[in-house]
């Protein structure tokens, strides 16, 4: 006689201490590796007092903003593909596949080149803006014979924007004798973050998250079936915009803070399905932390795997994006849902 499995099921609360001490686990990894090791008593001391010596100004001027900044942009790529997956119901969406990234690459170029005096906060202005025409023209294309949008069809469409936007950027990069500061940024990287760059992109990324967490529910209807979410009396076309409009904010303060960095948004909304199941109301805040811990994971192994050399971290990425990506293609998206 078949016994019943009664095997239940770990409560989301617990799921969500392990997330968070496994990003606690991850940062002081990172503190601890790099180019220059350091004892964990002087980043201890640096956490938690003014001592001021070589080491601990290290950390606090150096390893620490990129530390942080790691945690906010793998938060935000997590959180806004989650949302594109959602929105879409296409389980290869990813910001730096649908021509967000790309988008705001060439904005920023092109700020470079018309406005060589323009500060952080025009640049981060200039990301929003390409990001949300990235957006256009992919979606535009993409039901430009007034058809539904197919999965595949926004993945050529994004394939296509994306291409010609880096080449946009390359060609400005060319004519303005931009390149090596176009390519520096698009190839993605956390060198030389500041504590004044953070300042300005922390709080729109928090927010961004934090207005992606109180439309959860509306965002885990949406994703099954729209037609359901007009019989609940959901307003679907004003969550769509404004979920959109969220996906181009933490989209454009990533590529300002680090540049393009493709299939962290692909992955970790995909993983961690298989750990929290398919409600956005889970999916949302546990992307947010697992995309911190990879960001950080992938920033500490580009700094350490060829001390005192620095490997690009958008390659350390694509070492495990491009594989998952090709995995999920063959599953037809079903790898984890």
């Amino acid at each position: 006689m078949l016994q019943k499995n009664t095997k239940r099921p770990i409560p989301f609360f617990y799921k969500l201490i392990a997330a968070l001490l496994a990003l606690f686990l991850m940062f002081m990894i990172a503190s601890l590796c790099g180019a220059a090791k350091t004892p964990l008593p002087d980043v201890w001391l640096a956490l938690t007092s003014n001592v001021k010596n070589d080491v601990t100004l290290m950390l606090r001027e150096i390893r620490f903003p990129r530390e942080i900044a790691a945690i906010f942009v793998g938060a935000a790529l997590s959180v806004s593909g989650a949302i594109m997956q959602g929105l879409t119901r296409n389980p290869l969406a990813d910001p730096g596949l649908l021509g967000l990234t790309a988008g705001a690459s060439a904005a920023l170029a092109i700020t470079g080149a018309l406005m060589p005096s323009a500060n952080y906060f025009a640049i981060t202005i200039a990301c929003f803006i390409g990001a949300a025409i990235g957006t256009l023209l992919v979606f535009g294309i993409s039901m430009i014979n007034r058809r539904s949008v197919s999965p595949l069809r926004i993945v050529l469409a994004g394939a296509a924007v994306s291409s010609f936007l880096y080449a946009i950027s390359e060609g400005v990069g060319i004519y303005f004798k931009l390149s090596k500061n176009v390519t520096m940024w698009t190839a993605g990287g956390l060198i030389g973050t500041t504590w004044t760059q953070l300042q300005l992109i922390i709080p729109i990324i928090i927010i961004g998250v934090l207005i992606s967490l109180f439309l959860a529910r509306q965002l885990t209807i949406l994703s099954l079936n729209e037609e359901v979410a007009v019989g609940l009396g959901q307003k679907t076309t004003q969550v769509r915009i404004l979920l959109f409009v969220i996906i181009i904010l933490l989209a454009g303060a990533s590529v300002a803070l680090v540049g393009n960095m493709v299939f962290i948004g692909l992955m970790i909304p995909h993983i961690v399905r298989a750990i929290v199941g398919t409600d956005y109301r889970f999916i949302l805040p546990m992307s947010a932390i697992i995309g911190a811990t990879f960001m950080l994971f992938a920033d500490t192994i580009g700094r350490t795997i060829y001390a005192p050399y620095e490997t690009p971290v958008v390659a350390i990425v694509a070492v495990f994006g491009l594989p998952f990506f090709l995995i999920i293609v063959r599953k037809g998206g079903r790898m984890f849902s």
